[in-house]
């Protein structure tokens, strides 16, 4: 559905997105990346929205930015928080039902509003909605001209738990049904919950590709870091040491490092090894499975 080919975006001599180059049709893919990562620029230039310094983007075969039927093709709900703050939510969708000539527009805006599970009977406006709500018109708007590329800008921030699941159910929805939905993030627990086909982008560059579960393997030749508060640290360290659990530790503070290359066992024995050796535990949070670790890795292997 749409194709990104060798796409360099610079401002000045800021290059926000350096020579990046991908296809991808209908289902649902994440593109994974920390903030100040070019993601938001990349969508820019993928809606059309801004040139491409060099490259092409292309949606079923035309350039959005050239061709203003393919262009309104694309759905985007942006990172940015910019409402018309005084409509209420089903205005809002409704307006921009419009400015895409949607047939009935108010009856498309209840339809998707109803989809995220807003209530379009309600004249609040926008304004006094909480982030998580704005987060759902933003949606709606994107939505309501039913789109065949769904580009989504960080959607997830500020829903609550119950309502993340069922706007990732949405978005598989979604995609079942052939549209293309494109969503980044840059939490990685989110994107092994939107599904396995990932986009890396650091530094403004493409990292990696592919399946998520590959993603996370490919730190499978280093030991993973765990830092473990404790009353003991010290005798806990000396403690793993000698059974092995652990490759290598140091301590500071109430806390030990361990270095594993076996983050899972680790997890299920740590407890175990310091009930039997009658220290209590208070912490145990893993200190490089974040996103940034992740990319430093990528992009040291690039």
């Amino acid at each position: 559905i749409v194709r990104v080919e060798n796409v360099t975006k610079a401002f000045g001599d800021v290059v926000a997105v350096s020579d990046v180059t991908f296809g991808i049709g209908s289902g649902v893919t994440a593109l994974l990346g920390p903030n100040g990562a070019g993601k938001s620029t990349l969508f820019r230039v993928m809606c059309g929205l801004t040139a491409p310094t060099r490259g092409t983007v292309t949606i079923h075969g035309a350039d959005a930015r050239a061709d203003r039927e393919v262009r309104g093709r694309v759905g985007l709900a942006p990172q940015q928080d910019a409402l018309f703050d005084r409509l209420s939510a089903l205005r809002f969708v409704e307006v921009a039902a419009q400015t895409h000539a949607v047939d009935d527009a108010e009856n498309a805006a209840r339809r998707v509003l109803d989809l995220v599970e807003l209530d379009a009977a309600s004249s609040k406006p926008v304004g006094a909605y909480s982030k998580g709500m704005r987060q759902r018109v933003k949606l709606a708007a994107a939505l309501v001209h039913d789109p065949d590329l769904l580009i989504l800008d960080e959607p997830l921030t500020g829903l609550d738990p119950v309502q993340r699941n069922r706007m990732i159910k949405l978005f598989h929805d979604l995609g079942d049904s052939g549209c293309c939905v494109l969503v980044s993030s840059h939490v990685l627990d989110e994107v092994a919950r939107l599904g396995s086909r990932v986009l890396v982008i650091a530094q403004g560059r493409l990292a990696a590709t592919g399946d998520y579960r590959d993603l996370r393997n490919l730190m499978d030749d280093r030991p993973h870091r765990v830092r473990v508060t404790a009353d003991d640290a010290r005798a806990l360290a000396a403690e793993l040491l000698a059974r092995g659990r652990v490759d290598g530790a140091s301590v500071g503070n109430d806390a030990l490092t361990a270095d594993t290359s076996a983050v899972d066992a680790f997890g299920r024995q740590i407890a175990v090894v310091a009930r039997e050796c009658g220290i209590r535990l208070r912490e145990v949070v893993p200190t490089d499975d974040d996103l940034e670790s992740v990319f430093r890795y990528l992009v040291e292997r690039r």
